[in-house]
């Protein structure tokens, strides 16, 4: 760190990264006029969905402001548009142009960022008017706080984007780490004054868990499956060049997680206007959703943790096609010792990437009720950081010293050459 900081121009990202920070920082806490806050806070304590929300604002739902929807809206678009990367052959061909073409999809998904920041800002507006936390407001007044929160995530993608040209690491990410981040102190705190004689043993096991946890999460994040692979070439000894074909655990980050969050929490959202459904059995399942879908609940997480499996084996097999690897394989002169090339070696990626998967998407369910089972198991709630909050944290670190690391290196190599 201190030889960037002796570099000018790393100086000069890193302290741009800091103050775009501090912009995103004071934005979160500039609420939207006419809201009553403290209503907000209370029932955020009682929300697991929209804690969630509040999380990725980085207090800005808590503060109901003008980036309350903070970075979901670009997230989930996101999200989609790598699913329809997949499933549109267009969009496949364009992301195959190279640079160009991933300028073109990011546009795209800027301007579908837009449309679905609308849809979320009035479906916010509508949940918490049900729940008699908001007030109903007239037309004029409710298209005022769409526009307003729109705009508020509208700036935040851009500021995320002026970090990534300008500063250091991936701008949405880095917003979304010091998100998480932001709510270590206060929960630091809690989790100090919860401290006594009486629970120092647990606090002792919470403290060696969470160690253990975030050197798994390290571990996992950064393992690979290194598969021999050899290519024939002339002009050399044996006559062959060997290389490895690296595949990683954990593939697909925190993709799983945030399809799997958003699909669990649906029962707890609609849960009160069902209960004040006028129907008997609408209401009755409402009280079912209410009672057994919330964090705390034992159904939940096994929900929670089954769809998270099930979602990284589907995204996996989105993200990694076999049969185009063993192709350009093939078509390089390549082949892994042992197995033919073609489909025999189509097979045999399939055969380890579903292995591979298997223990990814375990670890990946586990760190996903991890607040669960702490809460269960050592008794305590306090500075418990979700699956997806933590594992953002451990790649967003990664990559950013990576980033330094490597721009350090190229500075010295520049110097080295004058």
């Amino acid at each position: 760190m201190n030889k960037a900081f002796q570099s000018p121009e790393l100086r000069k990202k890193i302290l741009f990264t800091f103050f775009i920070i501090a912009v995103f920082r004071f934005l979160a806490h500039i609420p939207v006029p006419g809201v009553n806050t403290e209503a907000i806070k209370g029932f955020l304590q009682q929300s697991a969905f929209f804690g969630l929300f509040d999380l990725f604002s980085g207090g800005g739902f808590q503060n109901f402001s003008i980036v309350t929807l903070g970075m979901a809206p670009y997230i989930n678009v996101s999200i989609v548009m790598q699913l329809l990367t997949v499933m549109i052959p267009k969009l496949e061909e364009l992301q195959k142009e190279g640079e160009y073409g991933r300028e073109k999809i990011n546009m795209y998904t800027r301007l579908a960022t837009v449309p679905m920041a609308i849809l979320e800002s009035y479906g916010i507006y509508f949940l918490l008017s049900k729940q008699g936390v908001l007030q109903q407001l007239a037309t004029f007044d409710l298209a005022i706080l769409m526009v307003t929160m729109t705009a508020g995530a509208v700036i935040l993608v851009w500021l995320g984007e002026l970090i990534t040209e300008y500063g250091i690491g991936n701008g949405i990410s880095m917003l979304i780490f010091i998100s998480i981040i932001g709510r270590v102190p206060a929960g630091l705190v809690g989790f100090i004054n919860t401290v006594t004689v009486d629970n120092f043993l647990n606090t002792l096991i919470f403290a060696a868990l969470a160690v253990v946890i975030i050197a798994s999460v390290v571990l996992i994040n950064e393992g690979t499956r290194n598969i021999a692979i050899e290519y024939g070439r002339r002009g050399t000894r044996s006559g062959k060049v060997s290389n490895f074909l690296p595949i990683k655990i954990n593939q697909v980050s925190v993709v799983p997680i945030l399809f799997a969050v958003s699909i669990v929490m649906i029962p707890a959202m609609i849960a009160g206007p069902m209960q004040a459904s006028s129907s008997a059995k609408v209401s009755q399942i409402g009280y079912f959703f209410a009672t057994n879908f919330h964090a705390n609940t034992l159904l939940y997480n096994v929900v929670y943790f089954l769809l998270v499996v099930a979602f990284t084996y589907f995204y996996t097999s989105v993200q990694f096609n076999p049969e185009k690897i063993a192709d350009d394989i093939k078509k390089r002169g390549g082949f892994i010792p042992g197995i033919r090339p073609g489909k025999n070696t189509s097979q045999y990626l399939k055969f380890i990437v579903d292995r591979i998967t298997l223990a990814g998407a375990m670890f990946l369910g586990l760190i996903a009720i991890l607040p669960f089972l702490i809460q269960s198991y050592v008794g305590t709630a306090s500075l418990t950081l979700g699956g997806t909050s933590l594992l953002i944290v451990v790649s967003v670190v990664l990559e950013t010293i990576r980033q330094i690391e490597s721009l350090t290196v190229t500075r010295s190599y520049e110097s080295f050459l004058k």
